[in-house]
């Protein structure tokens, strides 16, 4: 299963615990193989939460033997796994339906994912709509556990940003959506009607890639438009972009704070 993977090397977590999943009760011959079994899995999924901050609420597991006949005589013998899970990586809650299948002979044994299902609780988090949809349609669940971990912690370094700065400066900066919020209002209080807005959004791409994507909103009187002859305001924008790739996201966004309240701060 490729569900339990999510770094580029060759992680162990990936074998054994398939392995642990898939082994036939049957095969345990006595409680204490079942206590060893179950004790291996407790350990392994206490590392896959630490890993990726993703915890496993609840797992099933159903299976139906789609062998013939036919197979049979081949030593062919092909088995359908219908596996349901729930669980959540900090404030994002899912429930996940798949199927496996299985198709083993005496040379190899291979396993597609024929049907992906993802289910996600209402979230403030639009972005992740359509990346669910993608997964759903790739069947790709490896992706979407791995793009779901690292939007997750984009969220949570978005938050902690916004905070700090509310913090620093409370009389400059407000969050127009409360904690969790993609906007961060920056205004001047010596120049009314003077705003700045940091629109904060965490993109997917096509590949499951998380990327972060700023741009700067401006909000002015029309007398300080009219006043700008060298169209600093209207530039703003592509001047912060400039400024995000040379000072990166904290010290970018500081050094617009410190120049809106500059007036201030003498």
């Amino acid at each position: 299963m490729c569900i339990i993977s999510f770094s580029t090397y060759d992680n162990p977590l990936r074998k054994s615990f398939p392995e642990i999943c898939q082994s036939d009760p049957k095969e345990w011959k006595s409680s204490k193989d079942l206590r060893s079994n179950l004790g291996h899995l407790e350990s392994e999924l206490l590392f896959l939460s630490t890993l990726t901050d993703i915890n496993i609420i609840s797992y099933s597991k159903k299976t139906k033997n789609l062998t013939s006949t036919e197979m049979t005589e081949k030593s062919i013998k092909k088995v359908l796994q219908r596996h349901k899970l729930s669980g959540n990586c900090h404030m994002i809650t899912f429930q996940v339906e798949f199927q496996i299948l299985e198709v083993q002979n005496q040379e190899n044994l291979s396993s597609v994912i024929t049907d992906l299902n993802i289910i996600m609780e209402p979230t403030a988090y639009s972005e992740l709509s359509e990346f669910v949809s993608r997964a759903e349609e790739r069947r790709d669940l490896f992706m979407f556990f791995r793009s779901l971990h690292f939007f997750v912690e984009w969220c949570e370094y978005r938050k902690r940003t916004f905070k700090h700065f509310k913090e620093k400066y409370p009389e400059a900066v407000h969050l127009l959506e409360g904690a969790s919020s993609s906007y961060m209002g920056i205004q001047s209080t010596s120049q009314p009607g003077f705003e700045l807005v940091i629109v904060w959004r965490i993109q997917v791409d096509e590949e499951g890639k998380v990327l972060p994507k700023l741009d700067l909103l401006t909000k002015v009187p029309q007398q300080a438009l009219e006043l700008d002859k060298k169209g600093v305001i209207e530039t703003a924008p592509l001047s912060f972009r400039t400024l995000l790739g040379v000072l990166g996201i904290e010290v970018a966004v500081e050094s617009l704070i410190r120049l809106l309240c500059i007036e201030e701060n003498h």
